[in-house]
């Protein structure tokens, strides 16, 4: 398939493994690929260690009995893996990202939707976790040199997470494959640190309550991949720097395997000493769970290198692509200015006592508008386009895909009304309204007949 031309889109031509080393990340169809099968899976398990997952797990607590809450977190894992593998085929395939995927559902000036939609949620998170790091960096000093500034810390862990954030893909390989193997040893401490403390008071009423095995368990599996949702729907910007080679099957069970154990242990830590202590609060939890002073400050460490490893995966590209494309910025422009959006979500608002319930409500309502794109674009991808698309258009803003496709907003609208109709299981509602509107619109309604093209 001719791709002559399609490099100049915004000055954003393809880049060498050099010029990736130093942040200068492209639009434009990736040709440098940098992660290798093992690269690419201990990245995704680097970057899932989402203190989110421990307010998901505390939101279950009452609801569910201790094997219900381990099934809903596997069942949502493995609907993680297949989405990922499913809505990741054309990056992969393509080498280009989300922004990009999304234009011939959308249209080129209609790709802003789904692209702040996923943007919002992503900076939230980013400084719900740069707070929790903060707040662990800062019990860390207190307790070893007296010095106790929560807000010194939280704008000093912030820049550096903007600092690395610049370096691009390169950058974030390095990191999420350094750390894995401390993130693995880190959170088989704090699962055993938590039975061990809490374990006796926690075996009566985990094993005994009866739970339910209706709505509420499968709200509960969409909570936990919910958490994800998010990376459903862009995980193209991180299928095209994966090597060629690589077929759906092993795709899936890469993403699943190397989501599950982190979400495992953090989805039960968070249900576990929340059962025990009433809080949510992950800092204050482990300050209680651990009596060792050395190995409380190697947890508290870990915990704050945890949100660096998913932020800068999880969080910070996303809208960095949003704002390159929308706004023709440079990424390492784009990635600071996420990074100073994030000061904004006012995070400390969400570690109160019960924010718990705040974050799976906001976890809800997020899924109820990202579930209708993922359907769109997987509708689009193999139903349209079978898995056949043409650069060439994808990069002409005045081509068939200029402006807006209305039969992906009508179909993202209702699917929308429909997942909220059902907010506890959100994004699942939303999937068969959303795509089925949009196949039938896109095959008997003319004025979408020119992204049919």
């Amino acid at each position: 398939m001719n791709t002559s031309g399609l490099t100049s889109e915004a000055s954003h031509p393809p880049v060498d493994a050099a010029q990736k080393a130093m942040g200068a990340e492209s639009l434009a169809p990736q040709q440098t690929r940098i992660m290798g099968r093992g690269s690419y899976f201990l990245a995704w398990f680097g970057g899932c260690v989402s203190i989110g997952t421990f307010a998901m797990g505390s939101s279950v607590v009452g609801t569910l009995n201790l094997l219900q809450a381990t099934l809903a977190i596997a069942i949502g894992c493995f609907v993680i893996g297949v989405a990922l593998a499913i809505n990741g085929a054309a990056g992969y395939k393509y080498g280009i990202p989300f922004m990009v995927q999304a234009r011939s559902a959308f249209g080129f000036t209609g790709t802003r939707i789904p692209g702040l939609v996923r943007a919002v949620p992503a900076v939230v998170w980013y400084g719900f976790q740069s707070w929790i790091g903060a707040g662990a960096l800062n019990m860390v000093s207190a307790t070893l040199f007296g010095f106790d500034n929560l807000v010194f810390f939280f704008i000093a862990f912030q820049f550096l997470q903007i600092a690395l954030s610049v370096t691009g893909f390169q950058g974030i390989k390095w990191l999420e494959n350094i750390g894995s193997a401390f993130i693995l040893c880190s959170l088989t401490y704090m699962f055993y640190a938590t039975v061990q403390r809490y374990g006796d008071e926690l075996s009566a009423s985990l094993f005994t309550m009866e739970g339910s095995w209706g709505m509420p368990f499968w709200g509960a599996t969409m909570l936990f991949l919910g958490i994800y949702s998010t990376m459903m729907l862009n995980v193209s910007d991180y299928s095209r720097e994966h090597k060629k080679g690589t077929g759906g099957g092993l795709l899936t069970t890469i993403y699943a395997m190397s989501i599950l154990p982190c979400t495992l242990f953090m989805g039960l830590i968070g249900y576990m000493v929340s059962e025990a202590t009433g809080t949510a609060d992950p800092i204050q939890v482990f300050a209680n769970a651990v009596d060792n002073t050395p190995l409380l400050m190697t947890t508290l460490l870990f915990i704050a290198f945890a949100q660096v490893t998913t932020n800068v995966l999880n969080n910070v590209v996303p809208p960095t692509y949003v704002l390159m494309d929308v706004f023709k910025m440079r990424f390492p422009t784009a990635s600071i200015l996420v990074g100073l959006l994030a000061f904004a979500t006012f995070p400390w608002k969400l570690v109160q006592p019960e924010s718990a319930a705040g974050l799976q409500l906001f976890v809800q309502t997020y899924s109820a508008f990202l579930g209708p794109i993922f359907a769109i674009l997987v509708v689009d991808y193999y139903l349209i386009r079978r898995r056949t698309l043409d650069l060439d258009k994808l990069y002409d803003p005045q081509g068939p895909y200029k402006g807006v496709n209305l039969a992906a907003v009508i179909a993202m609208a209702v699917g929308i009304v429909a997942a909220l109709m059902f907010s506890a299981v959100s994004w699942y509602a939303s999937l068969i309204p959303a795509g089925a509107v949009y196949y039938l619109l896109m095959a008997r309604w003319s004025v979408c007949q020119r992204f049919t093209q």
